[in-house]
């Protein structure tokens, strides 16, 4: 998918700092700005390292300038208070992303693009310059680079630790700006020369930082300048890393893009396959070696419910089996007590405080089949003893009060933990308590158990019977849960002594989506149409009805703000995977409800490409149009969900999905408001 944004919506400033891009390289690392290559966030760098101690910003930017008839003239930007210097914006001719990010700039009748990619499964970002025009070429380009090395969380401040040298090499400089630090590399070609200026860039600031109520000043460190000279129709390449650079920038440059053109040739470019390239940015391999899924960027972790969820769309339903078996066969590993992390630390410290994430792994394993019905060896192998073992560790009292109620109902919890999803706190209390029978917990135990019985069955394993207590969980539940209204009814939230909250969330739809539904058939439809009513919106779920007092029909603020409305009417798109399971299970007209759903949705698969994190699917949105993305810029789950959502639409209603990403193209092509600032896709689609 090729986004392109013109001079008008890269000169709009407001907007053009909110579109970031991202680029990453299935080691951990990552490269993030804005399309104006100013950073708003502490998070964005263009080297961002995964180390074993957490992710690092090295590289944070670069100050950049070209030099012609005793003029300089700087093309890149910062904002530091009340001002943007330097005044790169105002050069820039368009922005575009398509593999990797590509800006150019224009002065006079020289034109200048600037490029860079991270090398795959390798620490090493590569940047070119392109230097063009009918007039006299400038003669040298200047880079300066801007260093933070630190921590991604943190902020850094001029200081005396830091350590300025540099050694030279044959064709650049290493330095190791701190004492027990990995030391960073700087290799380039074209008879560069290095001049060492030490010194601080102070006050640097990051808006959105400003805006989500952190901490949002830091000072940057530059070695010095390497000047390079400009030779017509010679591209300049620079290598930054942590290693020595063995291959010239040239050579990793054209091996890298060449990948990306063959994948292009190969592979056709809808908007299921765009998002499922965009998976791989999850998919890493660990410091340790492990494979892991990273819930989000920037700033997310690999997480064990993240993982299970967004597991089966970004694997199974990507074409990617062999990782999603890999993953599973890990996080069997680590059952404890018939429980799976919710947090994996470092040197096996896991934190087990998730109720959820066990249950979904048995979801997972129920995905793999459903796109590989004859992998019941595998299942045999490796799953099935893990879900034996989740089974078993429930049933014996796993802790945080976890266990089976005389009615055979699932509690988890008390009023101190959040060990479900909707884990938001406020001065250490939970924003929404949510200890006792929950919904969501409860249907995914009973697919749990339902599931194993049909294994059990097909592996011939007679002494594991589960029948009575299946009986007993449907009927107990929907005495329990079922509230009868005079539009039909729906399920309630949470059983607490002998309480039902009313509630209207989202976390009913589970009842309804998996693949063993614990509610009869005869209330499947009333529940989702009660889904449908109140919660749907065209970028995910709400959390909560809008006519409840607790509704919050805003994210934003601090941190407390933020948290306190996260899930009280926040949107979320990951949600959106199982309403169409859902759909597909409790309605008639099956093929008529996809595409009144998908005609629903279209702007989150179209507009929102555009927005917050290009090309990508957000975190969260507002709960009230015009439903503002939020949190992570690109979400696991989010992407993973979507991705399910799409491929199942297309199996279901071949027709409808085709109509669907036609529709959605045009609107990527003509965007409605594209003269304030939003920018389209410029190539249709292979």
């Amino acid at each position: 998918m090729h986004l392109f944004f013109d001079k008008a919506a890269c000169q709009n400033t407001r907007r053009a700092l909110q579109h970031e891009w991202l680029l990453t390289n299935g080691r951990g690392d990552y490269a993030s700005s804005s399309i104006l290559n100013c950073n708003t966030r502490k998070y964005h760098g263009l080297f961002v390292r995964s180390t074993t101690k957490g992710r690092t910003v090295l590289l944070s930017t670069l100050e950049e300038s070209l030099f012609g008839e005793e003029r300089e003239f700087l093309f890149s930007t910062r904002q530091h208070p009340m001002t943007m210097y330097p005044n790169g914006y105002d050069f820039q001719e368009r922005f575009s992303f398509e593999d990797w990010p590509v800006f150019v700039y224009r002065m006079g009748n020289t034109y200048i693009t600037r490029e860079m990619l991270l090398v795959r499964d390798d620490s090493k970002l590569v940047l070119r310059w392109t230097i063009t025009g009918n007039g006299i070429l400038p003669t040298r380009l200047r880079i300066k680079p801007l260093l933070a090395c630190r921590n991604f969380h943190e902020l850094t401040h001029a200081n005396d630790a830091i350590n300025g040298q540099v050694r030279h090499l044959t064709h650049g400089f290493t330095m190791t700006p701190y004492e027990g630090e990995p030391p960073l590399y700087f290799s380039y070609t074209n008879e560069a020369k290095f001049i060492a200026n030490p010194a601080w860039y102070y006050t640097v600031e990051y808006l959105t930082e400003h805006e989500r109520g952190f901490p949002f000043q830091e000072d940057l460190f530059t070695p010095g300048t390497i000047d390079i000279p400009v030779r017509k129709d010679e591209p300049i390449y620079m290598v930054v890393g942590t290693d020595p650079c063995i291959e010239s920038g040239e050579i990793l440059w054209n091996r890298e893009t060449a990948f990306y053109a063959k994948r292009r040739r190969e592979e056709s470019t809808n908007i299921t396959t765009h998002l499922q390239r965009t998976g791989n940015q999850f998919i890493v391999r660990a410091p340790d070696h492990r494979r892991c899924i990273l819930a989000g960027y920037h700033w997310f972790d690999a997480w064990g419910r993240d993982t299970l969820i967004a597991l089966p769309g970004l694997t199974f339903y990507s074409g990617k089996t062999d990782i999603g078996l890999e993953i599973l066969s890990q996080l069997a590993q680590s059952i404890k007590n018939g429980l799976i992390p919710n947090m994996f630390g470092p040197d096996g410290h896991d934190s087990y405080n998730s109720v959820d994430a066990s249950l979904w792994y048995a979801f997972a394993v129920q995905a793999y089949l459903a796109r590989n019905p004859d992998g019941y060896t595998w299942v045999h192998e490796h799953a099935w003893p893990a879900i034996k073992r989740i089974i078993d560790g429930f049933r014996k009292d796993p802790g945080f009060d976890i266990f089976i109620d005389g009615e055979g109902l699932l509690h988890a919890g008390n009023a101190q933990t959040q060990l479900t999803w909707m884990d938001a706190q406020v001065n250490g209390k939970p924003v929404t308590p949510r200890h006792g029978c929950v919904v969501e917990l409860n249907a995914l135990w009973y697919n749990t158990l339902e599931f194993a019985q049909k294994l059990a069955r097909k592996f011939n394993e007679p002494n594991f019977d589960v029948s009575d207590s299946l009986h007993r969980m449907r009927t107990n539940f929907i005495r329990r849960f079922f509230i009868r209204t005079g539009k039909g009814g729906y399920l309630g939230d949470v059983w607490r002594d002998g309480w039902l909250d009313a509630s209207i969330r989202p976390n009913q739809i589970f009842a309804i989506s998996l693949p063993y539904s614990i509610v009869p058939e005869q209330y499947q439809s009333m529940i989702f149409h009660c889904v449908k009513d109140n919660l749907l919106t065209p970028y995910g779920l709400r959390t909560l009805a809008p006519q409840d007092a607790n509704f919050k029909s805003r994210y934003e603020g601090g941190p407390a703000e933020r948290d306190a409305s996260y899930h009280q009417g926040t949107v979320w798109p990951w949600l959106l995977g199982h309403y169409m399971d859902a759909l597909v299970r409790s309605s008639w007209a099956v093929e008529q409800e996809i595409h009144t759903f998908l005609e629903t949705v279209l702007p989150l698969f179209s507009e929102h490409m555009l927005h917050a994190g290009i090309g990508t699917i957000s975190e969260i949105f507002d709960a009230a149009p015009p439903y503002r993305p939020n949190g992570c810029i690109s979400q696991a789950w989010s992407v993973a969900e979507c991705i399910r959502l799409l491929v199942r639409a297309r199996e279901k209603a071949p027709g409808v999905y085709a109509n669907f990403e036609q529709k959605a193209i045009q609107h990527l092509m003509h965007p409605t408001d594209d003269t304030t600032g939003r920018g389209k896709l410029v190539e249709t689609f292979a």
